[in-house]
This record gives structure tokens, C-alpha cells and sequence, in this order.
């Protein structure tokens, strides 16, 4: 029987792989060993283990890890504290290979920890660029620490290849934020007025903002210049969720719950509306606000517009519907005109894949050989040239072995 150890340590993160961690868990021939950490076991961000465990799933271990500070020192202090716990973990587990996705701090501390305890790890949404925030360097090296690798797109994949790793060992899956789209029953919008607890009104805006971590001008900031455009609107109203736990989001959550409390008619603030909730909500907004990556890969595949604000998403492909403005109150105002005023039934092209990603990577687990912990650095040959591409052109097939695109089709092996 094959040991699976799957990491997960937010709320979103969790959403983006419960397709997985139930395929894994209903299969005879696996062992799911899931590690909850993080955001996950903080009262502060809502306890969302517990819906982990109201969803059926076994949880291995719980790696607490969270200091109650968010500064710089603090949270290096948390990485540590995780990098021992995930030690003892995997220790105890003997897991055959780990899977993780992204590019949070504990995800940095399990593979750290796999890596000297010689246990592989899969990633998945390696490649990616997020310019505004120091993700980029721990998604790299995570890159590094890891045996295989399931990108979002084609790009993201040779971008993987271009960091030295095995084109064999990187597939191309699409993004596991559709699967969740394509297969839950979303709920309609009476429903999801229950759900939420308030009436939507004529106009509706959902709100993301977490911390920008490599930029000088404060979280708090930004957020104050997105809040003064918002006070623009009329006959709106205002859902936010709230950030997570990285660097300088205690202030964004404080601002936002003052907010909320002076304008109780025409906002509401979540912790946390988990997958089924903030996926119906999207499909019922005439836009999606802030930096989150959800407003660049799910919230397109809904027909609803997108306004980032900020270098939090720079680097990642982009859906026409995606409105990008500097974090001033002046461009943030002029992207949410712009979006509400964007035609919902145009048709899109959307560069994520087909909604069957998680799919695909239980496949590949499944079928495929357990990986080789040595790997040799893939040297690129002259002729591979990443940063030529654009969604939307085609893709060269002079690279050797640069399209690698994993199937559902049991019977064609990859």
C-alpha cells in the first residue's frame, strides 16, 4: 500500500486540494497520512480543521506552528518551530512520497523536512511568478526540493524545466482551483443569501486583500487606498474575506473589521467562506477585488471580471477579464469601472486547464513508479527560449521534451 502524505495548512489551500486528498482516501490500494498545520489550528483564522474533519478525512497529525505575531520575526520563528514538528511527523509516517501545494512558509518547513529525511515530494503549481512577494523564492526553491511537479499551464511548466528539472518529471495538469467548479453543486442565490446571512443588493463586490510582502508601502496602506474607492460606490454591497496569516495581515484584518462595523448595512467580513460558499458568491458578483490569486485563475473561469490591484499577482497569466491597477484610490476606481462595465458573456478563453487537474496528479500517483530522490540537472539547449511566450500563442515544439501534458486516459500512460 502506497503512503500519501498530504500537507495542507489554509483554508483555501485545503479547497484547492480536497478533490486529491478524497481520491487518495477512497482508493484501497493508498494510505492517506494528511498534516494539518497553520491557519488551519488558529482560532484567529477560524479553526478551519474542523471542517477537515466534518469533511470525513482522517488527519494524521496536526503541526502546530503559528506564533501569535505576524512580523518578519515572528514568522521566521513559526517556520522553525515547523521545519522540528514536520520533522518528527514525516519521521513517524515514513510516508512514500508527500505532496504539497504553492509556496506558503510551512509548506518551505515539510519540504525541508522531507528533503533530509529522504522522503520525495510532489508539487504542484511550481513555475509560477508572483513579483510582489517573496512566494517567488520559496516556490523556486521548493521547485528544487521536490521529485515531481504538476504545473498550471504549458509556460509554468517549461519554467520548471528552466530551473534545471527533468522534463519527465514535470507535468502540466491545469490548475486545481477549476476542479472545484466543474464538480461542486453551487448553490443558487437565494441559497446563498442563507448561507451568508444577508441580501445581495443591485451591485455586489468581493473583497481579497492580503499583505504584499517585498513592497515598501505598508499592507495597511494599500489596503486604506482600496477602502477609499470602495466608499465611492453606490447600492453595493461589500463581501470581504479576510487575509491569512503572512506578514503585516493582522493590520488588513483590523481595518477591515472597523470598516464593517461602520457600515454594518452595505458590508459583511468572513474569516473563512470555504469552497462551496466563496465559489457561489463569486459566480453572483459583478467583480472580484483585490490581490488574491483566486481573482486570476477561478474567478475567470466564472465570466466574472477581475480587478487586481498591485504586484501581488504580477508574472501570473492572465483572462481578458482581468482589470490590473496600481494600489491608489484614483487607478483602483478606474479598474472597478471598467470591470463592472465588462460584458459577462463575451466568450472567454481561459489559459488553467479543464477542471480535471486533481484528477490527472492522483493518476500519475497512482500509475507511475515511486520517484528517484537523485535527480540530474536538466541543462536547456540553445534553442529554449521561456520568456518569448504569451497565452494565447502557440508553443514551440523544438524543445526537447517541453510538452509534456498529462492525460485522464488511464491507458496512455505519460
Amino acid at each position: 500500500m502506497r503512503k500519501i502524505c498530504i500537507v495542507t495548512g489554509t483554508r483555501a489551500e485545503y479547497g484547492l486540494l480536497s478533490p486529491l486528498i478524497r481520491a487518495v482516501h477512497e482508493d484501497p490500494e493508498m494510505e492517506l497520512q494528511l498534516l494539518v498545520t497553520g491557519m488551519h489550528l488558529s482560532p484567529e483564522f477560524g479553526n478551519t480543521w474542523t471542517q477537515i474533519r466534518d469533511d470525513g478525512f482522517p488527519i494524521a497529525k496536526k503541526i502546530e506552528m503559528l506564533l501569535s505575531s505576524d512580523t518578519a520575526v515572528g514568522i521566521s520563528k513559526s517556520n522553525a518551530l515547523a521545519l522540528i514538528s514536520f520533522a518528527e511527523a514525516l519521521n513517524e509516517l515514513q510516508p512514500d512520497i508527500m505532496i504539497v501545494l504553492g509556496d506558503r512558509t510551512e509548506t518551505f518547513a515539510a519540504v525541508q523536512a522531507a528533503l533530509i529525511a529522504g522522503v520525495p515530494t510532489g508539487h504542484i503549481s511550481g513555475g509560477e511568478l508572483t513579483m510582489g512577494a517573496y512566494d517567488d523564492a520559496i516556490r523556486h526553491s521548493i521547485t528544487k526540493m521536490s521529485q515531481l511537479h504538476f504545473t498550471a499551464t504549458e509556460v509554468y511548466r517549461r519554467r520548471v524545466i528552466q530551473l534545471g528539472e527533468q522534463p519527465a518529471s514535470v507535468f502540466n495538469v491545469g490548475a486545481p482551483g477549476l476542479d472545484n467548479i466543474r464538480r461542486l453543486p453551487l448553490l443558487s442565490r437565494e441559497e446563498l443569501e442563507q448561507a451568508l446571512g444577508c441580501r445581495l443588493r443591485r451591485r455586489n463586490l468581493l473583497i481579497t486583500f492580503h499583505p504584499v510582502t517585498l513592497e515598501q508601502q505598508s499592507a495597511a496602506g494599500q489596503f486604506g487606498e482600496l477602502l477609499a474607492a470602495l466608499d465611492e460606490l453606490d447600492d453595493c454591497l461589500l463581501i470581504f474575506t479576510k487575509p491569512n496569516s503572512d506578514k503585516d495581515g493582522r493590520s488588513i484584518i483590523a481595518l477591515t473589521d472597523d470598516y464593517v462595523a461602520r457600515r454594518p448595512q452595505t458590508s459583511i467580513a468572513f474569516d473563512s467562506l470555504g469552497q462551496l460558499r466563496y465559489l457561489s458568491a463569486v459566480r453572483q458578483m459583478d467583480a472580484v477585488v483585490g490581490n488574491s490569486s483566486s481573482g486570476i485563475v477561478e474567478v475567470p473561469a466564472l465570466q466574472v471580471p477581475t480587478v487586481n490591484i498591485g504586484d501581488r499577482q504580477r508574472g501570473r497569466l492572465r483572462a481578458p477579464s482581468v482589470f490590473d491597477c496600481e494600489p491608489r484610490r484614483a487607478d483602483i476606481s478606474r479598474a472597478l469601472q471598467q470591470a463592472l462595465a465588462y460584458d459577462r458573456r463575451r466568450p472567454l478563453q481561459h489559459p488553467y486547464g479543464d477542471g480535471h487537474a486533481c484528477e490527472k496528479i492522483f493518476d500519475i500517483l497512482k500509475h507511475s513508479p515511486a520517484p528517484a530522490l537523485k535527480k540530474a540537472f536538466y541543462d536547456l539547449g540553445p534553442d529554449f527560449d521561456p520568456f518569448t511566450l504569451r497565452f494565447g500563442e502557440a508553443t514551440p515544439d523544438s524543445d526537447r521534451g517541453c510538452s509534456r501534458e498529462a492525460s485522464t486516459d488511464t491507458n496512455n500512460k505519460q
